[in-house]
């Protein structure tokens, strides 16, 4: 991308800052204001609240080697306690609009395939321990340096992955996409609806929520998003008290018998750091905590990048501004989400929707951390907000993400291959990582091919050949002896 485009992307500077905090902040620095921060927020806020449902449930359901499980008030309560905190840190110390919570598919990780091997203070001390080493690559400049030897057309690549990514997540957690059972007999793997047709009230709410989002955003109306998603909420609590609904998956739309509920702090701090060791054995424990780490590393590295790309906030060279102490940060959050037994806590992709209203800076991130902290004790009004509207947001966040594909040189296929494979791998195997991984290996590949392997920086040989043995982890445990 050319440094005219690059300069195009990024937020035209405002008028000098009014306050302390504008200049803090450098809200109208970078183009903002106080209006489209606080609705970015809120927007952030309500497109990931659904871990505090959702995080309960994965973990509460699972069973430790000892058959011991998670209380889910007290899960609740870590999950909104650790995303409080850490999202607030990260707008004071990163002055990103990049919020923080329990990573999804990690906390899966963690609740069926650590869990059921030893003890849960033990696999939540394998998530402190998995933080703590991220942290030392941090400050040792491994991991800031590994995002700076990415390609620029490769980090685009990532962002417009991500931005198809989130918009399947959209479409899934709707139920407007749905999996076709394996007893259906067909090679089609997905299939419209739950029966191949859309019904059920649910479903007209996404579909309006969809049509009103792209409505708005085509008027270029201020608050798109947070309208919407405010607009069919109410939409969906008077079709709820009116109609017959079945289900409306993990959050029904209704108005709370109580307000107000308290927080439960039971598992915070319940955890052993080096427990693992003794029941699962040291081949075992480096083998999880390498997949954490690896996991953890390149999500966070693909959300970082793809939400600072889409809020117009990567230099000339394509880095984000102060990447260390973002990386730093996020490397803590695993640490108290492991410490609070909520597992790993990451950066939300979800954020997108909050750069989607306008949020530019960290000071958006006081918003959406204080919602979470209002939650600790509000959860049953702040999760009445049903996945039919709030999704529809992410749809319309992967159309803003998908825009910066025009950037990637197409006619170069040592660029263009890679960042395809980027790109289509993502959203098909429902994974940041994969899709970054599946780039990196085919652009070190094919400038191979191409006799020009002295290009690759050596970091994204030692990344890719990280990739190979996670990609192939499975056939590694059997030789190992450990499966």
């Amino acid at each position: 991308m050319s440094e005219a485009q690059q300069k195009a992307d990024r937020p035209a500077a405002g008028p000098p800052a009014v306050n302390g905090i504008d200049r803090f902040f450098r809200i109208s620095e970078r183009g903002s204001t106080f209006g489209r921060e606080i609705r970015g927020g809120f927007a952030t806020f309500f497109t990931m609240a659904y871990i505090l449902v959702l995080n309960p449930l994965i973990l509460g359901s699972a069973k430790d080697k000892f058959g011991e499980q998670l209380d889910a008030v007290q899960l609740t309560t870590a999950t909104a306690l650790v995303a409080a905190v850490m999202t607030v840190i990260m707008g004071v110390g990163g002055n990103l609009p990049l919020a923080l919570a329990a990573g999804l598919g990690l906390n899966a990780v963690v609740a069926f395939q650590i869990a059921p091997l030893m003890s849960w203070d033990d696999a939540m001390g394998l998530i402190v321990l998995e933080g703590l080493l991220i942290c030392v690559l941090v400050v040792t400049g491994l991991r800031e340096a590994v995002m700076h030897a990415i390609p620029q057309p490769l980090k685009q690549a990532i962002s417009v992955g991500i931005g198809l990514f989130i918009a399947l997540i959209g479409f899934v957690d709707a139920g407007f996409v749905s999996r076709i059972p394996d007893a259906a007999g067909t090679t089609v793997p997905v299939q419209l609806g739950s029966t191949g047709t859309l019904t059920g009230w649910p479903m007209l709410v996404f579909c309006l929520g969809v049509l009103l989002t792209v409505g708005l955003l085509a008027r270029k109306v201020r608050g798109a998003i947070l309208i919407s998603i405010v607009t069919m909420t109410l939409v969906a609590i008077v079709i709820n008290s009116l109609a017959d609904v079945s289900t409306w998956g993990l959050t029904t739309p209704e108005w709370p018998d109580q307000l107000v509920d308290a927080p439960d702090f039971g598992l915070i701090g319940e955890f052993s750091l080096f427990g693992a060791f003794g029941q699962a054995g040291a081949v075992t424990v480096v083998l999880l905590v390498f997949t954490l780490i690896l996991s953890d590393f390149f999500d966070t590295m693909g959300t970082v990048v793809g939400v600072s790309a889409e809020a117009g906030l990567l230099d000339e060279q394509g880095k984000v501004p102060g990447l260390g102490r973002v990386l730093l940060i996020d490397g803590a959050a695993a640490v108290a989400g492991g410490a609070s037994s909520a597992s790993s806590a990451t950066s939300y992709i979800e954020s997108a929707a909050g750069v989607g209203e306008g949020a530019r800076t960290g000071f958006a991130n006081l918003v959406t951390g204080g919602l979470f902290g209002l939650a600790l004790f509000l959860t049953p009004l702040l999760t009445i907000v049903p996945l039919q509207a709030a999704a529809p947001a992410l749809v319309a966040v992967g159309f803003l993400m998908m825009t910066q594909v025009k950037h990637i040189e197409w006619d170069r296929y040592d660029i263009a291959i890679p960042a395809f494979l980027t790109i289509a791998v993502m959203p098909f195997t429902y994974s940041i990582t994969n899709g970054i991984g599946a780039g990196f290996v085919a652009y070190v590949v094919i400038k191979t091919v191409l006799g020009r392997a002295r290009e690759v920086h050596w970091l994204l040989w030692a990344a890719s050949a990280l990739f190979l043995v996670y990609f192939a982890i499975d056939p590694i445990e059997q030789l190992l002896g450990v499966k």
